[in-house]
């Protein structure tokens, strides 16, 4: 676990002195993966590779904004205490409001460019699995979004995870039951779920997958195929990770948004299907 690569030195203008953390780099590297494996696809489509970095601005605004304002209203209770902290903290970024805000930014970037809608969007599917999949690595580098203790083989512990895995952060802030028996074995920091490297191993599956099927359906078909598997991945992994947001009972927010998710890829897989291929007139 690295959560910081290094420290810019004093002498540098204004940010003297700041930690280069591995999730900023990796979110560099992520939104880097999904531009070049945009840009590939959109000199497939016959359309300029380079507006796919236009795409990719957009994304990086609406993605990092969406994020925090969505971690703002979940901790609402945090932020009326403390809100200077809470807006200037350098954690504190959710995956599906950033997704929500990126995708009006980079729909109304299509609309603005002329750009065909359906068939970009299915160029950008790869790119958001693969993309997903770089910046959840820096998920695990500074021991971010790991899971419920576990006393099996893939278990990592995280002494100095934000927060660190241990016990006492594990019940307070998620409610969850240490066993003693792990307790007794590895001390005060036991070990976890590393839920963001089966993150990793699903989204990077999705985009092979994704990568194998593009140009051969409907434009639209393959975003909304992505939409299901990566609502599927998600809703998954949340069976294992360390949260505190389970308003609807088992379920965790997240799940309950994967559900809506999976339903809107399942019905857009079903209609560009049925467009694509209509059953023949009765006789």
């Amino acid at each position: 676990m690295y959560p910081v690569i290094f420290e810019l030195p004093s002498w540098f203008p204004l940010l003297g002195g700041a930690p280069i953390t591995s999730f900023g780099v990796f979110m560099l590297f992520a939104f880097l993966t999904g531009g070049y494996v945009l840009r590939a696809e959109m000199r497939r489509m016959g359309e300029d590779p380079d507006r796919a970095w236009d795409l990719v601005f957009m994304a990086v605004v609406g993605g990092i904004v969406g994020a925090k304002l969505y971690y703002l209203l979940l901790n609402y209770r945090e932020l009326a205490a403390d809100p200077l902290g809470m807006i200037l903290s350098r954690g504190g970024l959710v995956w599906y409001g950033g997704f929500v805000l990126a995708t009006a930014l980079v729909v109304w970037e299509i609309r603005r460019q002329k750009l065909p809608l359906a068939a970009t969007a299915d160029a950008i599917a790869p790119a958001l699995a693969l993309a997903y999949a770089v910046g959840r690595i820096g998920c695990f580098l500074v021991g971010d979004d790991w899971g419920r203790p576990t006393d099996s083989w893939v278990g990592v512990r995280f002494p100095r995870g934000t927060p660190p895995s241990h016990v006492d952060q594990i019940e307070r802030l998620f409610g969850i039951s240490v066993d003693p028996e792990l307790v007794e074995r590895y001390g005060q920091v036991v070990p976890v779920h590393p839920t963001q490297l089966y993150e990793v191993a699903m989204s990077t599956l999705i985009f092979f997958v994704l990568w194998r099927l593009r140009g051969r359906h409907a434009p639209g078909w393959l975003f909304m195929l992505w939409l299901m598997l990566a609502g599927v991945e998600r809703f998954l992994v949340e069976f294992l990770r360390a949260k505190d947001d389970r308003f609807f009972g088992a379920l965790t927010l997240a799940q309950v948004i994967s559900l809506a998710v999976v339903a809107v890829g399942v019905v857009g897989v079903a209609r560009i299907s049925r467009r694509a291929h209509p059953e023949p007139a009765a006789a």
